[in-house]
Parts: structure tokens; C-alpha cells; sequence
């Protein structure tokens, strides 16, 4: 929930935009951020954060990543663009929030280099 509305009950268009970022983390990891791992100050969020850039195949649900030789830093680049989108949404003032339209924009550059990679790998495999 965004924060916002949490504590003041305003509802915008922009805590859709932090309810997306948080799906994306929820999608690209396989955690809720109702998971029993995520207490008081430690939330999905600031798991994905510290993870970033360095730690990001550590939390990439592993169903996601196939044993495929040839690509995995270019793999790796897109899981840490999609979690840089996330972490954009999800920032804790709606001003500094991504619009819905430049995260798609961001989402499709991010398709496109990731089906370049695939690519690139079936053909060198």
C-alpha cells in the first residue's frame, strides 16, 4: 500500500504506480510482501534495495533463470533494470515517483533487450 495512503488515505493515480513497482518486485522475486521474512522495517523493498546491484541474482526467483550459458550478464542487466523500475515506483513520495507512461516506455526498452539476449544466446548455443 502506498504510503500515502496508508497514512492519509489519499488516493492518486500515483499509489497505483507504487502498487505496480511492488508487483513487479512480487512477480521478479516470488515474495508477497506479506512474506514472514518481511518484519517491521524490513520490507520487501528495502530487500530488493539492498540487493541492488551487486546481490540481484540472489533474490531473482530461480524459475526465472534458466541454466543457459552465454547471456547471463546481459540477463542479469535486465533483472536490474526491471527492479530499478520497481524501485522508481515504489519511491516513498509520489512526486518522486516514475509516471505510468515512462514505466512502460522503460518496461518495453527492457522486453527488447531481453529478447536481443535470448536471441543472441540460442544462436551461440
Amino acid at each position: 500500500m502506498a504510503p500515502e495512503y496508508g497514512c492519509a488515505g489519499i488516493v492518486s493515480s500515483m499509489g497505483d504506480v507504487y502498487s505496480f513497482g511492488i508487483l513487479l518486485m512480487e512477480v521478479f522475486t516470488r515474495k508477497k510482501p506479506t512474506d514472514e521474512m518481511f518484519q517491521g522495517d524490513f520490507t520487501i523493498r528495502r530487500w530488493v534495495c539492498d540487493s541492488l546491484p551487486d546481490a540481484i541474482m540472489e533474490i531473482v526467483d530461480s524459475n526465472l533463470v534458466t541454466g543457459e550459458e552465454g547471456a547471463g550478464q546481459e540477463i542479469e542487466e535486465c533483472f536490474l533494470m526491471v527492479m530499478g523500475l520497481a524501485m522508481e515506483c515504489t519511491s516513498d513520495f509520489p512526486e518522486e515517483r516514475i509516471s505510468m507512461e515512462d514505466a512502460i516506455v522503460r518496461l518495453k526498452h527492457t522486453q527488447q533487450k531481453f529478447n536481443q539476449n535470448v536471441s543472441i544466446s540460442l544462436v551461440i548455443n
